[in-house]
């Protein structure tokens, strides 16, 4: 990956962030932090 692909996916995620702050009230940001919660402890059981 080069620095520029990095930048644009850093910036494409902090502007994704900032939009759901300012439209949803973190709504989608929380939804995916529960979920991703879920992953990692549903692939901890797998190990």
């Amino acid at each position: 990956m080069t620095n520029r692909i990095a930048i644009v996916l850093a910036l494409l995620i902090v502007a994704l962030l900032a939009a759901d702050a300012y439209l949803f009230d973190w709504a989608n940001a929380l939804f995916l932090a529960k979920k991703l919660t879920g992953l990692i402890e549903w692939m901890a059981f797998w190990r």
